[in-house]
């Protein structure tokens, strides 16, 4: 066993995700068998009371095709929606069943990028999820499809769960899908070789990475997944990637799918959700003098470095920081409306707070609130 996946052995609070395609049938129901086999796997794991795992898994959208009397996944948000809202009943109810074959509680987290990248809401989400693992239960989480609008949604699960394998301090990250790992070329082409580790961008430059799952359920594919990989390895999360069938070999640590060494540090705040979980609602122009005291010295972004403002968005939304070339250099929640902003632009915090009132006396982001996308 090589050192890192001996390092898999020792996990303790382990994130698995699975795709529609490992949990469903090709004409959209759920398979029980599918589901009962991951539950099989995952229930032995944490069977010595010595591993947590949280379960990040798609299939509510998928499971409510065929209840509906639709063929394929829709493409209007208002009838995914709708699938959601059904199938995602049916989906914790065939894992609620399944674990208490084994005496595990499920308890169910839906979750929108709108709640977790706002501080209290983050905190809501943290305590929430460990909580139910303090108390022995497996949380089974999924994007909350039937109230998640374009705005606020994370687009598909494997970002997902690499954003709540931060949120939840996870020592290790599995993505499960139908590929055994990540290939240097088509897996279904002779001559390929599956990559047994990447320890950073540069193992995989060479790599033409496919974008489209086979069952055709999904919203994913190996694009999504190396990208959450890769966003899990920058927050200090190791990751196992590899197929559902071969989910107890991973676990076990052994030499099974593609392992994704650790490229930055642990860290326990929400800006990660900020950066990759956000939608900006608009923009604002920055200075060049704003561009180095936000990038550089990591300052709160004040009234007078603002030029020019765009978008239509409240107090609280994610906007995006532009330099003066259009280039983003920031993402950050605004603690104004957009109609208010005009009026603070080029003027000190002072020169407001006299004519405007005391409540204008304050930064338009707080460097709390905001991430440097490029530094």
């Amino acid at each position: 066993m090589t050192v890192a996946r001996q390092y898999v052995t020792q996990a303790r609070r382990i994130v698995v995700k699975v795709g529609s395609s490992s949990l469903t049938t090709a004409s959209g129901g759920l398979d029980a068998d599918r589901v009962d086999a991951l539950v099989d796997v995952l229930a032995k794991a944490r069977s010595g009371g010595e591993k947590e795992i949280v379960l990040v898994s798609s299939g509510a959208i998928a499971a409510g095709l065929a209840p509906l009397g639709l063929r394929r996944r829709p493409t209007d948000l208002a009838r995914q929606q709708a699938a959601a809202s059904v199938g995602q009943g049916l989906l914790v109810a065939r894992y609620t069943a399944s674990f208490a074959r084994y005496g595990v509680r499920v308890g169910q987290v839906l979750l929108t990028s709108d709640d977790t990248s706002r501080r209290a809401h983050y905190r809501n989400a943290y305590r929430t999820l460990d909580q139910l693992l303090a108390m022995g239960a497996l949380p089974v989480v999924n994007e909350n499809d039937t109230v998640a609008t374009d705005e606020i949604r994370f687009g598909d699960n494997d970002r997902l769960a690499a954003l709540v394998a931060h949120l939840v301090r996870a020592d290790l990250l599995v993505l499960l899908s139908d590929v055994d790992g990540l290939y240097d070329g088509d897996p279904s082409t002779p001559g390929t070789t599956r990559i047994g580790e990447v320890h950073g961008p540069d193992d995989i430059a060479h790599v033409q990475i496919g974008s489209a799952g086979k069952a055709g359920v999904g919203t994913g594919g190996m694009v999504t997944k190396v990208e959450a990989a890769r966003i899990a390895a920058a927050a200090g999360v190791p990751v196992v990637l590899t197929s559902a069938t071969h989910a107890a070999d991973a676990l076990a640590g052994r030499d099974t799918g593609t392992y994704f060494h650790t490229t930055g540090r642990r860290s326990a705040d929400r800006l990660l959700w900020l950066a990759h979980a956000s939608t900006p609602q608009g923009h604002l122009v920055l200075d060049d003098g704003a561009v180095r005291a936000v990038v550089e010295r990591h300052s709160s972004l004040l009234p007078a470095g603002i030029a020019a403002v765009e978008g239509e968005f409240s107090a609280g939304d994610p906007v995006e920081l532009r330099d003066t070339t259009g280039r983003a250099v920031a993402r950050g929640l605004v603690n104004f409306d957009a109609k208010e902003i005009p009026q603070l632009l080029g003027r000190s915090t002072r020169e407001l707070a006299r004519e405007l009132g005391p409540e204008y006396e304050r930064e338009v982001v707080h460097r709390d609130d905001l991430v440097v996308l490029h530094p």
